[in-house]
């Protein structure tokens, strides 16, 4: 116990124990038991949906902030971080990758062909239907935790072999099919974009990240008992630009206990400040704009960037109050890892300010491929794993590797 500051034997009474009801008061606060803290995942999407969207100002009326602006400024409690989790989720939509639209339950449908989760939603007389196919484990009993792979599950499959995990791909073509290495629409012309005509300037990110979210809403309306999946125990993960879409996927989506970005690079946990000016790593001026709002480039290059009223750091708050573990690989340059770091470092500072920073970390790690997980980094996706999404009674603390 933490001494106290002065003496009370020179106080009546009373007084003293004001004082120590005060204190023990004080002290539980700051240290939430496993009842009182946070919760480690929502049923809603977005549980603060009902807030008011901030005023969103011309980049020319927006202050010039040269350090990473502070995700917890104006927060003074934890009551206070879904309204601020909502401007700055509604910040980096306006000016970074586009709005994801919310959907009304009533225009989803959703059914299991076989082990294929079939989900179709429908806006104003047009449809869009999304399949993935749910790979169940050999061990343990329904309903499974589940994690699903933004694109494909690149973490090693014996991650999950032995343990009671279900997996699933996102195939996020089915959204929006920009691709680097194959033909694709061009921008408006995708299948989100017959939906919401209006977002058709919308970068891939956002749309990626709503349709995610249509497959969590299709798991729901089904239920455990056709689906055999623990909607409270859903992870997502993927890698390099996939991991860029696990995190936004995560960040935008309460229902996600668990997200895993692993070497996501510069515009998913790198920092747009930190990365500005330095050769050979994705920064703001150079990064893939099929991903990315057009007018993000045109409004914010060059020491615009210090008009951003939010950084990527603040995309890794969004996660708090659930899991997130950040993964990088030093030896590839233009991952921007050192920004990462610095985003890294900022944003756990509001898992820290609820007492729950166990709940975030980060291993970055040299001597392999890209996106080729090595043994010396499974620990600390096993810790997050066991703990997040089977709730094993494990140490996630002080997970924080970097060069």
């Amino acid at each position: 116990m933490k001494s106290l500051p002065f003496s009370l034997f020179r106080l009546p009474q009373w007084c003293c124990g004001l004082l120590l009801s005060l204190f023990f008061a004080h002290h539980m606060m700051a240290q939430p038991s496993a009842a009182t803290a946070p919760p480690l995942v929502y049923d809603a999407e977005n549980t603060g949906a009902a807030f008011k969207k901030p005023k969103m100002h011309g980049v020319t009326d927006l202050p010039v902030i040269r350090e990473l602006p502070d995700p917890l400024k104006g927060v003074s409690n934890f009551g206070d971080w879904e309204r601020k989790r909502n401007e700055m989720a509604a910040q980096i939509q306006h000016y970074g990758i586009g709005e994801k639209p919310a959907v009304d339950k009533k225009a989803v449908k959703a059914r299991m062909d076989a082990d294929t989760l079939v989900v179709t939603v429908t806006v104003e007389g047009k449809s869009l239907t999304l399949r993935s196919t749910i790979h169940y484990p050999s061990v343990g009993q329904p309903p499974y935790a589940l994690m699903i792979g933004t694109s494909m599950l690149s973490l090693p499959r014996q991650l999950f072999e032995e343990r009671p995990i279900a997996t699933m791909n996102y195939h996020e073509n089915q959204v929006n099919d920009y691709s680097q290495w194959r033909p694709h629409h061009e921008r408006g012309e995708h299948a989100f974009d017959q939906l919401y005509p209006h977002l058709s300037e919308n970068g891939a990110y956002s749309e990626w990240a709503w349709g995610l979210s249509r497959l969590i809403d299709g798991l729901q309306l089904l239920g455990p008992e056709v689906t055999k999946i623990d909607t409270k125990h859903i992870g997502v993960t993927g890698c390099s630009y996939a991991g860029k879409m696990a995190l936004y996927c995560g960040a935008l989506d309460e229902r996600v206990a668990l997200t895993i970005a692993q070497e996501p690079g510069g515009g998913g946990a790198a920092a747009w400040r930190a990365s500005h000016g330095k050769d050979s790593v994705e920064n703001l001026e150079r990064t893939d704009y099929h991903w990315f709002l057009e007018r993000q480039r045109t409004d914010f290059s060059g020491d615009s960037v210090f008009r951003l009223p939010y950084d990527q750091h603040s995309l890794c708050a969004l996660v708090c109050p659930r899991a997130l573990l950040l993964l990088g690989n030093p030896d590839y340059k233009w991952l921007a890892d050192d920004a990462m770091l610095v985003s890294a470092q900022a944003a756990c500072k509001v898992w820290e300010r609820f007492s729950i920073d166990d709940r975030m970390g980060w291993s970055i790690m040299g001597g392999h491929g890209h996106c080729q997980l090595p043994q010396q980094q499974w620990p600390e996706v096993q810790a997050f794993i066991d703990r997040f999404l089977l709730g094993r009674d494990v140490s996630t603390a002080n997970i924080r590797i970097a060069p």
